[in-house]
């Protein structure tokens, strides 16, 4: 008498083992491709920041942008399901590049817009400090700068400071914009 190897055997009676498992009912949710599905939304656990912004541009004009790193720093931590009041969170913009001109009271007329949103973040308790050193550079007294302005001794020394405080250290980085967003979406 001839007997099948054992692997053809269990072979065999795995197939019929699956073919008596019935089809799927109509009323199944229909398979969903991977590729068709939105991202999955997270709301990260964030504490309330302590950030040190190092401002430091080759072109005053950029300080319009890196203001905007501010507003995506404090407009999402204020909103749900944060809730931060702006007390809760201690942000300090250290300025030593060539934006120091936009601070200067002579300057206004040509920084006006940015002025006008740092005085905004500076009554929100957003701290703008000019690194002494430069202003020296600059030509500029205290007295050049605005009331929401502090002048410290350096800017290294400055941000050296806050990072050993627990300050996280960001340093906006500007891109020149070469296309719209609808253009590339």
């Amino acid at each position: 008498m001839h007997t099948l190897p054992h692997h053809v055997l269990i072979l065999a009676l795995v197939s019929l083992l699956f073919a008596s498992i019935p089809a799927p009912a109509n009323d199944a949710p229909p398979r969903i491709d991977p590729a068709t599905q939105g991202a999955e939304i997270i709301a990260t656990e964030y504490a309330p920041p302590k950030v040190v912004f190092d401002f430091y541009f080759d072109d005053p004009r950029h300080i319009n942008a890196a203001l905007f790193w501010i507003r995506s720093l404090m407009n999402p931590l204020s909103a749900e399901p944060y809730g931060y009041t702006p007390d809760q969170m201690s942000i300090k913009v250290v300025i030593h590049g060539t934006e120091i001109v936009a601070l200067a009271h002579k300057n206004y007329a040509q920084y006006q817009d940015a002025v006008e949103r740092m005085r905004y973040y500076a009554e929100l308790g957003v701290e703008f400090k000019v690194c002494g050193l430069a202003a020296h550079d600059y030509g500029y007294t205290p007295e050049d700068f605005y009331d929401f302005v502090q002048v410290v001794p350096s800017a290294i020394t400055e941000l050296v400071h806050w990072q050993m405080e627990g300050h996280a250290l960001m340093q906006p980085k500007m891109m020149e914009k070469r296309f719209s967003i609808e253009e590339i979406r």
